[in-house]
């Protein structure tokens, strides 16, 4: 039986190890943005510019399904809602050190962002630590549209844990998995991580 095509809208390496796994246990078969020869243009960046996750990966679906269409297409928004930073970064976590206008370009984006989410909850003060990951995923195939939500409750972490996962990973620790995403194997991840619940959703809806 032929397996489905299902092209993943994301540029994002970490993202990309996260969702190839999801699709192919699925029985789809994932291909990425470079293996369809779609370029990178500057209008990417203003795609993304929605207040909420869903609005945000329904829209870059629907952007990548316009560029190569006949095709269903998988686009995700996630970032980290931290509880006494107002629910920020929440959705401009990947932009969120450029936005500060603290940022130099001295680190990596990932290295700089989670320097900001330090010298916040420093700001902040007190012990209250407490954030989710939250992710919405989006399936566009056609004028079929759908979209899942998944959360991971947990702690952030002032030192950063481990050499695993991507962007705030290192300073996120798992109620579930009583170990920081920066320590846990991709599979350990996959059981628990808003990402892995954002597509389980879409492909429940799918299967229905």
């Amino acid at each position: 039986m032929t397996r489905q095509g299902v092209l993943l809208a994301t540029r994002n390496q970490g993202k990309l190890r996260e969702l190839r796994p999801m699709l192919e246990a699925a029985g789809y078969l994932p291909f990425d943005l470079d293996t369809a020869g779609i370029s990178e243009l500057p209008e990417e960046s203003t795609v993304e510019s929605h207040d909420t996750f869903a609005a945000n990966a329904l829209a870059k679906a629907r952007y990548f399904a316009a560029r190569y269409p006949h095709v269903a297409v998988l686009a995700d928004d996630s970032g980290l809602v931290v509880d006494v930073l107002g629910g920020s970064p929440g959705v401009q976590s990947r932009r969120w050190a450029l936005l500060s206008g603290e940022y130099d370009g001295a680190l990596d984006s990932d290295a700089a962002n989670n320097a900001r989410l330090v010298r916040e909850l420093a700001r902040a003060g007190g012990d209250d630590h407490k954030a989710q990951f939250v992710c919405a995923a989006a399936w566009v195939e056609g004028e079929r549209e759908l979209v899942g939500v998944g959360k991971v409750v947990g702690q952030i972490l002032l030192e950063p844990r481990g050499s695993h996962g991507f962007g705030y990973d290192p300073h996120f620790l798992s109620t579930e998995l009583g170990k920081g995403f920066g320590e846990a194997s991709l599979e350990e991840k996959a059981r628990v991580s808003h990402r892995a619940r954002a597509v389980a959703a879409v492909l429940a809806q799918l299967k229905g």
